[in-house]
């Protein structure tokens, strides 16, 4: 039971449902939209969101789903039901291609049902005869024209209806030139139809010398359109021809027509199921609009929100490029009914509303702008009670008209129920509205209802504070600037600040003092309690984001840490085992020497000049193991002026890094760095001498070159994966060039590109140019079950 009965306008679902129709492609779409009811059935509504569900994820994977020509034909359909009539061309073109589009659809969740059981489950008894497609595009063309060639007969009379306009046209130009040498006729004048029938335009005063019948005169009365005799009987021809050819249109279109009507049922069923695919892609893209989620659904009675928005709100602010102030709630059975309480435009009516609009949005099959996890239940039954009710109709005053609301919710509500009411108790004296309000929220909590209640009233938040199942809710509040945060704080009463309000707009300090001495000391004091904590609470929360900050820097800092130790780890390792190589090797060598020295001296039977030689070998094999100590050469590089262009030589500031200039493309430059190429920008880059470049080319190079960055940094950073999803083509490529760089650089052999589905034009274009690299190889599709076709995995070798 939903209450009152312009419930969705007062929440906004109207509004809701106007932006969803606002997706819809048809007005098949559309039908089903005008149909959302508010439902109590939990299977309806979980298999409603799990299709919208479904279809957002359909969208957000960039898969090819057919996404045109569905087109509301049921009028035609109905009117194939009679006997004998027959649909036009038009008609029957569009039949065809929805049906296409309906086939489409079939096949992609034929193949998607394991992925996709919910939106497979819609096509479950709907079936379409290819034949129908086929049989009507063999007669009528991509234009939705009959094709010349749909019958032998037609293709026959159409023939001849052009050889014989042929003749008339021939026989028209002779009389019109005639006419013109004349002076019968303007120089300008053409061959002209009026009535189906060629004519010539003539001056009126001539119209007497040219024999013929006149179809029509010209506006001013200056011309008459005549049809000369000569071409009477051909046109005459025509036009017989014409006919045959209307009969022989009608006859095929009939046939057309017959051909769809025993298939009646099964295309009405069809076209149900594409306005349901229209429908719910619609809210699918209504959900992504909003960014809303799939809320896991609770078989008990709980509402559990993170950083749900009022999807009205989100919208407008976007727009406005603001951001919207997310609200966090929880109600179950422990905690049943949260009574909100704040200063005035503090954001208490917009918390309602977006509980009640959430909720119906739910029951309705929508997805809901909350946090991934968020739960939700089923109501049975949804009672609101906001805004002004009054009508001078019914005699009924604000006051009275809250009260026909509350009587209803006292009757009807029960431990199924969710009741919203804005502004409890207000519009009467506030002793005798304060007390009654308590009435009944009472009797709300003893039929186990669950709901949310604004006030101002003291001996609300105070019986709500010793209640079990009902607790405070506070509309946070900045104390130091007096200005609403919008945050719903659960677990304490809120202050109106009404006072420190007075102060600041300011009022005369004795007037607000006469105000607390009428008041008593007890309720400023609670007053004043509730502003302390709320000044506490913000100290609070400022102290714990400040140490969460330097925790999360700390962090960073700790794994940045072991990233660089890893790193180096592997860097010593890898040159241990690199000088154990090389000492593995050199020794052998010597062994050999030895071996081949001992060798010798035994064949030349320890000859002295023989074994002097082989001493003075081992000698300089001695010295040759020695190490030898690298002279320090001290460089100085020569920065010169001038323009960096194509064979200059560069240094990359800050850095010894030397390298040539290969190729400038605007800000980037491409530059040689020993054997490898890497790109700079040239705000970067300062021109050096080319003896600079000389000399230090010839220094001896280090184990580990300079390559123009940190590689241990850049290794660190270094992501073997790329996301070109909507990116423009040229940077897309470049994304890739400067890829494939750093990965031969760091020695990185699989690289990722993620490029997705769609058209497939953005990946063609990244394999071509892949191809173009020697280094590219074996370039393939990732795993079906890892992203497909909507990802390209290549090795560099």
């Amino acid at each position: 039971m939903r209450y009152p009965e312009d419930i969705e306008f007062k929440l906004g679902f109207e509004k809701i449902k106007t932006l969803v129709a606002k997706h819809c492609s048809s007005t098949l779409g559309i039908d089903f939209v005008d149909r959302i009811r508010f439902s109590a059935n939990r299977g309806s509504i979980t298999r409603l969101i799990s299709q919208t569900a479904e279809f957002k994820k359909i969208i957000e994977s960039g898969e090819s789903f057919p996404n045109s020509n569905y087109i509301d034909v049921v009028d035609g359909l109905n009117k194939v039901k009679v006997e004998g009539v027959f649909l036009q061309e038009n008609e029957l073109h569009d039949i065809s291609i929805s049906l296409d589009t309906i086939l489409k659809c079939l096949g992609f969740f034929s193949k998607s049902k394991e992925e996709y059981p919910e939106l497979f489950g819609l096509a479950d008894g709907i079936h379409v005869e290819k034949m129908i497609c086929e049989e009507i595009d063999r007669k009528i063309d991509e234009k939705g024209l009959l094709r010349n060639n749909a019958t032998p007969e037609l293709a026959k009379i159409r023939q001849s209806i052009q050889s014989e306009q042929v003749k008339i046209r021939r026989q028209l130009n002779q009389e019109l030139q005639h006419a013109i040498k004349q002076g019968y006729v303007p120089d300008d004048t053409n061959i002209t139809i009026r009535g189906g029938r060629m004519v010539i335009p003539v001056l009126a005063e001539h119209k007497r010398k040219i024999k013929g019948f006149i179809h029509d005169t010209s506006s001013s009365g200056q011309l008459v359109y005549m049809e000369p005799t000569t071409v009477l009987e051909v046109n005459n021809a025509v036009r017989e021809l014409e006919y045959q050819e209307r009969r022989e249109i009608i006859r095929i279109l009939t046939g057309l027509t017959d051909m769809l009507r025993p298939h009646l049922d099964e295309l009405m069923k069809a076209y149900r199921f594409l306005g349901m695919v229209d429908f719910v892609r619609a809210k699918a893209r209504f959900a992504l609009e909003i960014q809303a989620v799939m809320p896991a659904i609770s078989a008990e009675k709980q509402i559990e929100w993170q950083q749900a928005r009022h999807p009205l709100l989100l919208l407008a602010h976007k727009k406005l490029g603001k951001e919207v102030v997310p609200l966090s709630i929880r109600l179950d059975r422990d905690q049943r009914i949260l009574v909100i309480s704040g200063p005035n435009a503090g954001g208490k009516s917009v918390c309602l509303k977006t509980v009640g609009l959430l909720q119906y949005m739910f029951q309705c099959g929508l997805l809901i702008p909350v946090e991934e996890g968020a739960k939700v239940c089923v109501f049975k039954n949804l009672f609101i009670d906001i805004g002004d009710e009054q009508s001078i109709e019914n005699d009924l005053s604000t006051y009275s008209s809250h009260l026909t609301n509350m009587k209803h919710f006292l009757k009807h509500s029960d431990k199924d129920t969710l009741f919203l009411i804005d502004e409890f108790g207000t519009g009467t004296d506030p002793n005798f509205g304060g007390a009654i309000a308590e009435e009944i929220l009472g009797r709300l909590h003893e039929n186990e209802a669950y709901g949310v209640v604004n006030t101002h009233y003291g001996n609300l938040k105070q019986y709500a504070d010793s209640t079990e199942g009902i607790v405070n809710g506070a509309m946070r509040f900045d104390v130091q600037n007096l200005e609403p945060l919008y945050k719903l704080e659960i677990g304490k009463p809120g202050s109106s600040f009404a006072l420190e309000i007075a102060y600041k707009i300011g009022l005369p300090h004795q007037l607000i003092d006469r105000v607390k001495n009428s008041l008593g000391n007890e309720k400023v004091n609670f007053d004043k309690l509730l502003a302390k904590l709320e000044r506490d609470k913000q100290n609070f929360d400022n102290k714990k984001g400040e140490l969460k900050r330097k925790n999360k820097e700390l962090d960073k800092l700790l794994q940045k840490y072991q990233q660089l130790s890893q790193e180096l780890d592997k860097q010593k390792k890898s040159i241990l085992n690199q000088a154990k190589e090389e000492a593995r090797q050199l020794l052998e060598g010597t062994n050999r020497k030895i071996e081949a020295t001992i060798k010798s001296i035994k064949e030349s039977k320890a000859e002295k000049a023989t074994t002097k030689v082989a001493r003075q070998s081992l000698d300089t094999l001695k010295k040759s193991l020695k190490p030898q100590k690298v002279k320090k050469v001290k460089q100085e590089v020569e920065v010169i002026d001038g323009e960096i262009e194509v064979g200059a030589y560069v240094r990359i500031i800050g850095q010894k890094t030397l390298g040539e200039v290969l190729a400038i493309k605007g800000k980037d430059v491409e530059i040689r760095i020993g054997a490898l190429t890497s790109k700079v920008k040239r705000n970067r880059l300062e021109r050096v001498s080319k003896k600079t470049f000389k000399e230090m080319d010839k220094l001896p190079e280090s184990p580990l070159p300079s390559v123009g960055f940190d590689v241990s940094k850049k290794n660190i950073e270094f992501k073997s994966q790329i996301d070109l999803r909507g990116k423009r083509t040229n940077e897309a490529l470049e994304a890739v060039d400067n890829l494939i760089d750093d990965a031969l650089i760091l020695g990185i052999r699989e690289l990722r590109v993620l490029h997705g589905k769609g058209d497939g034009i953005l990946k063609e274009m990244i394999r071509n140019h892949l191809r173009t690299y020697s280094q590219v190889r074996n370039i393939h599709d990732e795993h079906a079950d890892r992203g497909g076709a909507g990802i390209t995995i290549f090795e560099l070798g």
